[in-house]
């Protein structure tokens, strides 16, 4: 039987909790209806035996205390709430029990931005991870030797696994089903929870924000300059002759401080807009391609679908309830 340790760290989100304990505890029913032994002993373990969550709006009792788990199989750290920073100190205590753990052979999964906790034990040094969308350059920033993937549902790397943002810890979980038992166990699963089992991107969900938390004010106005001019097909050199600084400086200074290289940022600033038009308007395809300065279709649709997983025309009819209705 594999010993599952669902951790309830402090500052934590609920759901990503009772998620998992549900799920494990359902495949543990299918395969009792199967008419074999149920494989998992799932506990929730916590550092101590009550843990008050969303201000004290929802209690948690752990079944087990970390310091009664001698060795487990498989760690599940969930979604952590509010400021990252602060709830990485107030769960110090668990930093240490989950890197003994995994020395001692645990395979360790975070769920969503539980890998800030993952990545505060050191374990990801070196190692490429998964996180919210939304939450991936503060997650680079804070760890500057963990690879954070763009855009990635789930990671997996040397027993360490991390998922995208919200939702897409399904995935991770699916995956690990998978993983335990086999794939008609995971897809039993995927159908009673609703859940696309092999969804790989969490792109087409992304809204792209800038990444303007740093310093460099010459940066700064190169970027407001290409989120001002939309329409113009920008070139590096014009950008870096604006701020005052030589080409290679300056893709330099970008790269640094964006994690995007100067054509990236400006291609996801021009699809950012695309993506919007698409959701809220009747444009087509042609107009709003021309409107954000590209003029060749298929190269537009390259870049859209590397960018978001989906075609210009997937997005549209997937988001745009203007042309529902």
């Amino acid at each position: 039987m594999k010993h599952l340790s669902i951790l309830v760290p402090e500052l934590s989100v609920l759901q990503a909790i009772a998620d998992p304990q549900y799920l494990f505890s359902m495949v543990n029913q299918f395969l009792a209806v199967a008419q074999l032994q149920p494989l998992f002993d799932v506990q929730l373990v916590g550092m101590k035996s009550e843990i008050k969550l969303n201000n004290g709006l929802y209690t948690v009792n752990p079944t087990q205390l970390i310091s009664e788990i001698k060795k487990t199989d498989l760690i599940i750290i969930p979604a952590l709430f509010g400021d990252m920073q602060k709830a990485i100190e107030e769960n110090s205590e668990l930093l240490l029990w989950i890197k003994e753990q995994y020395e001692k052979g645990s395979e360790v999964a975070s769920l969503c931005v539980g890998a800030f906790l993952l990545a505060a034990t050191g374990l990801l040094d070196g190692k490429r991870c998964s996180t919210h969308w939304g939450f991936q350059n503060e997650c680079r920033i804070m760890f500057p030797n963990v690879e954070v993937v763009e855009g990635s549902i789930l990671t997996e790397e040397s027993r360490i696994y991390s998922s995208g943002g919200a939702n897409s810890y399904w995935n991770l979980l699916l995956h690990l089903v998978e993983k335990y038992t086999d794939r008609p166990t995971a897809i039993l699963a995927s159908k009673y929870f609703a859940i696309d089992i092999d969804r790989e991107s969490q792109s087409a969900f992304a809204l792209f924000q800038g990444q303007k938390k740093h310093a460099d004010e010459a940066i700064k106005k190169a970027q407001d300059f290409i989120e001002n001019n939309i329409e113009e097909r920008i070139s590096i050199d014009e950008l870096a002759v604006y701020v005052g600084l030589g080409r290679r400086s300056f893709e330099r200074r970008f790269k640094s401080v964006t994690n995007n290289s100067v054509l990236e940022y400006i291609n996801r600033v021009k699809i950012e807009f695309a993506k919007r038009n698409f959701e809220n308007s009747r444009k087509n395809i042609n107009e709003v391609m021309f409107e954000i300065g590209y003029n060749d279709t298929k190269s537009f649709r390259t870049i859209f679908k590397k960018m978001t997983g989906l075609t210009p025309i997937e997005y549209r009819n997937k988001y745009n309830k203007v042309l529902m209705n």
